[in-house]
């Protein structure tokens, strides 16, 4: 449990580093499917990071604003009745349909702009709120960690294969 904002942005900003490496990888590179990532490739690792920051980027806003977020409550009410597997997978063909370009964009702006928005909501409603605190470290950090072997065998695939 955190108690000051600084020392949250500063651990998610840490754990968030290594994911920048995906950004030097060449296009070809990123579309490579890598079986120990479950299949993935870099793009969708991407994607999927950014799918999860651009929900916490829509929660702070609405918490910026007021002291609830229909944003978070959608998207439990959505992960409760139609589970995470197809809502990952929903997420995983829209990000495969964009042109990379885009999803290169995103994945450089919104983990940015996320911390910079969390400075500006009051710490009552989303550091000292236990489950808005929660539902932030869960969807950055822990999600991040969650990830760290699949990031690390798409770089490995990447510097084996060139």
């Amino acid at each position: 449990m955190y108690t000051d904002a600084l020392s949250f942005l500063e651990d998610e900003r840490d754990a968030w580093a290594p994911y920048e490496a995906l950004s030097q990888l060449t296009d070809a590179q990123l579309e490579r499917p890598v079986a120990a990532a479950h299949g993935w490739s870099g793009r969708d690792l991407m994607g999927h990071m950014v799918t999860w920051q651009l929900l916490s980027l829509d929660v702070a806003k609405e918490l910026a604003l007021g002291e609830r977020s229909p944003s978070h409550e959608r998207a439990d009410a959505d992960w409760a009745a139609r589970g995470g597997d197809v809502v990952n997978a929903e997420a995983e063909a829209d990000w495969r349909s964009r042109p990379i370009d885009e999803v290169r964009q995103e994945f450089a702006r919104v983990a940015g702009e996320l911390r910079g928005f969390l400075t500006v909501v009051p710490e009552t409603r989303w550091l000292k709120n236990s489950d808005q605190q929660r539902f932030f470290y869960e969807e950055t950090t822990e999600h991040y960690e969650d990830h760290a072997q699949d990031l690390a065998a798409i770089l490995a695939a990447a510097t084996d294969r060139g």
